[in-house]
């Protein structure tokens, strides 16, 4: 999800976009992972919860999503056996392939990259084609004065590319080490005050290019540019090689059949048992096993736990004893991007052709995007909106926002998914606020007792990214096999 939301906008020439598929398969898993029952012994009925809660388990996880079935995964490659608990009728957590105008989609994160190491092994392992989808752009549709203007997309691009680059100055110094961020200490501590708005104050841009770099900086933090920290842009750009077009490329590829794909064939690796429709609401550590208390008031006991969901969301559960004040603060102010939706829709009538739209922060749509053409003649496309107060779901509200930047164009109707209000999520792709990466980051990482977490949110790399989940499931898998180990 995030991916989309800050690359897409800057590529130059779209030759691939993130949610080509083919149909019949990806159906056939969305079908499996709706009901649940493709995983070693995964249940999603009533009698099923019942019986698990009675099984014997080394560790249960908390969340199906990427971050949670990896960590499945990877102990029982140690010989541990997992249960995991899933709040939502369906695995994924805040990926979600679904179906929209005979189309499969992704409501959520869907771009994978060679750039991002853990998912793309992840995909080889299991033998999920990465795929791209092929269709020009013909125009930009850019911020001018107090309007918008329609240029041609190589023009957009160098423009964009002239504006951007400059933000990153300094940044393979702050981040020599992508994966390490803490390598450059001095240095990290100034820059991590920052938010992007003060990066952007440093800059004295024009009216006119800070409107072509502030909707990336207030998309990303979720509204406004004050929220974000600069680092968290900063360390993307060094993790895509410090270059313009390494950042610009981050969307080429996707995962054929969806991103359900994969993570069904790694859940069904796990061997774990599933229970669906299954939220939290307490976690109880007494020093030699942990007790996982459901919101229907069911128990589960295991030695160790996974708490594999949002960090937005751990402050709606009872942790006993309690969690130290960095991993409470870091909840109630939120690392995951607040307001978030993302609307489908189909569009015809665009007068620009088919375009990208970037504009400026505030406006009611944040990045516009084409997905592909439709045998009707309609348009498939996707935006982010940020703007709590739009009814998205009104195909009439969704038009007049954007006829105001492409005159005449028609939205037939839409599909949306409101990650802030998601109670299974409350937010949407991670973004760090200022002091938080120097602050409280590397402590969240670390388990509590016998309580472990994974998170995208607190990945040491691609934070926010499919491939961070990974990487975060990696390594708590390793935290709680260490801890078992010197448990038993």
């Amino acid at each position: 999800m995030k991916n989309d939301q800050i690359h897409d906008q800057h590529s130059g020439t779209r030759t691939a976009s993130r949610r080509t598929v083919l149909r019949t398969a990806g159906a056939a898993v969305l079908a499996a992972s709706a009901t649940g029952v493709t995983a070693g012994v995964a249940r999603a009925a009533a009698d099923a919860a019942s019986e698990a809660a009675s099984r014997p388990y080394d560790v249960i996880v908390v969340g199906a999503g990427y971050a949670g079935v990896t960590a499945a995964r990877e102990l029982k490659d140690k010989g541990l056996k997992t249960l995991i608990l899933e709040a939502r009728g369906r695995i994924g957590g805040r990926t979600w392939t679904s179906d929209y105008a005979g189309q499969l989609i992704e409501l959520g994160g869907g771009a994978v990259d060679p750039k991002q190491p853990n998912v793309w092994a992840e995909a080889k392992r299991y033998n999920i084609a990465t795929v791209t989808d092929g269709g020009t752009i013909d125009n930009y549709v850019l911020p001018s004065g107090n309007g918008f203007a329609v240029v041609p997309i190589a023009d957009a691009s160098a423009r964009i590319k002239s504006v951007f680059t400059p933000f990153f100055d300094g940044v393979q110094q702050l981040f020599p080490q992508p994966y390490q961020p803490f390598a450059q200490p001095a240095l990290l501590n100034d820059a991590d005050k920052l938010s992007m708005q003060d990066r952007l104050d440093q800059m004295r841009l024009s009216a006119d290019d800070l409107k072509l770099i502030n909707g990336t900086t207030g998309g990303l933090s979720g509204g406004s540019s004050k929220r974000g920290a600069y680092t968290m842009l900063a360390q993307s750009w060094a993790l895509s090689g410090y270059t313009y077009e390494g950042y610009q490329s981050i969307n080429t590829y996707g995962l054929q059949g969806g991103t359900v794909a994969l993570l069904q064939a790694m859940l069904t690796d796990s061997g774990a048992d599933l229970v669906l429709n299954c939220p939290v609401a307490k976690i109880t550590d007494s020093g030699s096993g942990v007790t996982v208390t459901t919101k229907s008031g069911k128990n589960y006991t295991a030695p160790h736990v996974i708490v594999a969901v949002p960090v937005n969301l751990w402050k709606t559960i009872t942790f006993s004893p309690a969690l130290p004040s960095e991993y409470t603060s870091v909840s109630t102010a939120g690392i995951g991007a607040p307001n978030v939706k993302k609307i489908f829709m189909r569009v015809t009538n665009s007068s620009a052709g088919t375009f990208i739209a970037g504009p400026q922060e505030g406006f009611p749509l944040s990045t516009t995007i084409p997905e592909r053409q439709l045998s009707d003649g309609s348009t498939l496309m996707f935006a982010f909106c940020l703007d709590p107060t739009l009814d998205a779901t009104n195909p009439s509200k969704v038009q007049s926002v954007l006829q105001q930047m492409v005159p005449g164009i028609k939205v037939l109707d839409t599909k949306v998914q409101y990650w802030g209000a998601d109670p299974y999520s409350l937010g949407g792709w991670a973004c760090r606020q200022p002091g938080m990466l120097t602050g409280p980051y590397r402590t969240i990482q670390q388990p509590r007792g016998r309580v472990a977490f994974a998170t995208s949110d607190i990945a040491t790399g691609w934070s926010g990214y499919i491939d961070g989940a990974v990487e975060s499931g990696i390594t708590a898998a390793k935290q709680v096999t260490t801890l078992a180990a010197s448990t038993r």
